[in-house]
């Protein structure tokens, strides 16, 4: 697998979250949906967000509940790679390396190719394609032609 950047990094959010985070560090957050604050404003990374576990849950799993058979997750962080189809080969490949694959790759509403498994810590990690951090640098989306 060939990563290409840390696309984002972030707590898994609880009710006091955003005020430690915004009020204490001074991170400026949007709020993208209820309960979910994201910045790109911080130095050194894509994106940093507050995710809360019912939607870190609902996004991995189809439900709101964290299984109680995983670990719950404190934080998330996501790689990004350099396609669509870098993402389902990522997705094979660590899945050959015998990680256990909590979902595979998929196209999200918003436009970002993701996957997602945990790591031996209980870390909620993404292998992703987000095109709009890729503009300039010469990545494609799957099924775009150069422009030549």
């Amino acid at each position: 697998m060939d990563i290409s950047f840390v696309a984002g990094f972030g707590p898994i959010g609880r009710p006091d979250s955003h005020d430690f985070w915004a009020g204490r560090f001074g991170i400026p957050f949007h709020e993208n949906a209820p309960g979910y604050f994201h910045s790109e404003d911080v130095p050194g990374v894509k994106a940093f967000a507050i995710w809360p576990l019912e939607q870190a849950a609902e996004a991995t799993f189809g439900s709101p509940e964290w299984p109680a058979d995983r670990p719950v997750p404190q934080a998330w962080i996501e790689f990004d790679v350099a396609s669509p189809a870098a993402v389902a080969d990522a997705v094979e490949e660590l899945a050959g390396q015998g990680c256990d694959i909590l979902v595979g790759a998929h196209d999200e509403p918003w436009g970002q190719t993701t996957s997602r498994l945990q790591s031996p810590e209980g870390l909620l990690v993404g292998v992703s394609f987000t095109p709009w951090m890729h503009e300039g640098d010469g990545a494609q989306a799957e099924g775009e032609a150069d422009a030549t």
